[in-house]
């Protein structure tokens, strides 16, 4: 889930209506681009790359790391595709915009920067065999089976470039890759790759730190993957100590909610779960670019026993970019321990 979906429909390409359907435009119709179905299987490694007939695509690394210094940092490397229209063209006409989001964390600063690009220019774009994601020098390179990764990103007062190698296989979450997202049947296409040992270098003010930890990986497609009345997602990653991993979103709309978790146990066995079996309560708030938002939270998971307290490693990891969202390193600790990244969306 995620902002995997918001940058999407930015407002600063003038691609959105004067009222907003949903969170950032996405429960817009979407006549004319194709819509996810269920039933249908994902292919391998076709699917790593891009899906221009659908709206809005993204391509999202999260990690949590620790440095030589002892300290926690966490990283963030996105691609966004999004289509103006069902329809292809070339060069200046391709209707393909494409926005990246790159961000490093540390328990007292919060670096982020973002790229922007028209398709069909060559700035932008991402190959499915080889694999390879790119805006700028930004880059994301791995094998067709994203078993390994390399990624790169740089902004100006931060940098990193990263190694990654898989644990377990690729996960389908929902059915077999087709995640439901509200009530009334909104969807998604939806994977990743939740358990990458991560090796590389940040680059802060202070100079290199070498660091080593976790990383995730979430790919997702569609064309209206949220409903009208949805304003907004919180979204959690998990990765506990003994080796599960749990993804969890809960989308906030103008009545219970909707809900949806996926387990994935130490030796890859996935569970999934619909909604209302996630519960994320919030328990604290702090002020974060003048508005209030949660960075204490209650998550739980009765069927798998988790009860955990998720705290932020840092409350003020606001992505002010022409979308803005929060987003930042987690820890937890309850009937699990571990640590994990959050998202939260629609807080104004």
């Amino acid at each position: 889930m995620s902002v995997r979906i918001l940058a999407i429909c930015w407002v600063l390409m003038g691609a959105l209506p004067a009222i907003a359907q949903g969170f950032a435009d996405l429960g817009r119709t979407s006549e004319g681009f194709a819509q996810p179905i269920p039933g249908v299987a994902l292919s391998f490694p076709e699917d790593h790359g891009a899906h221009p007939e659908y709206r809005i695509e993204w391509w999202y690394l999260t990690a949590t790391l620790t440095g030589e210094d002892g300290q926690d940092y966490g990283v963030q490397w996105t691609l966004f595709r999004s289509a103006l229209q069902p329809t292809e063209a070339e060069g200046w006409q391709s209707p393909q915009l494409w926005m990246g989001h790159a961000a490093l964390t540390t328990s007292d600063a919060h670096y982020f920067a973002e790229r922007r690009s028209r398709g069909g220019m060559g700035q932008a774009g991402v190959t499915a065999s080889p694999f390879e994601a790119w805006i700028d020098d930004w880059t994301m390179i791995g094998s067709d089976d994203l078993s390994s990764l390399s990624v790169t990103a740089t902004g100006a007062e931060f940098g990193y470039a990263l190694n990654m190698t898989a644990n377990t296989p690729l996960v389908l979450h929902g059915n077999q890759g087709y995640s439901v997202k509200s009530a009334s049947g909104q969807a998604s296409y939806y994977y990743a790759q939740p358990s990458y040992a991560v090796s590389g270098t940040l680059q802060l003010p202070d100079g290199p730190v070498k660091v080593t930890g976790n990383g995730w990986l979430d790919r997702e497609w569609s064309s209206q993957p949220l409903a009208a009345d949805q304003t907004g997602w919180d979204w959690f990653s998990l990765a506990m100590d003994d080796g599960a991993r749990l993804m969890g979103f809960f989308l906030r709309d103008s009545g219970n909610g909707y809900s949806s978790a996926t387990w994935i146990a130490p030796d890859g066995t996935v569970q999934v779960y619909g909604d209302g079996a996630f519960l994320a309560t919030p328990l604290a708030t702090a002020m974060v670019e003048g508005r209030d938002i949660p960075v204490r939270w209650r998550v739980e998971l009765p069927a798998k026993g988790v009860n955990v307290e998720v705290s932020a490693l840092n409350s003020q990891s606001w992505m002010g970019t022409s979308f803005a969202y929060w987003e930042g390193p987690i820890r937890f600790s309850g009937s699990h321990q571990g640590r994990g990244y959050l998202e939260m969306t629609g807080y104004e």
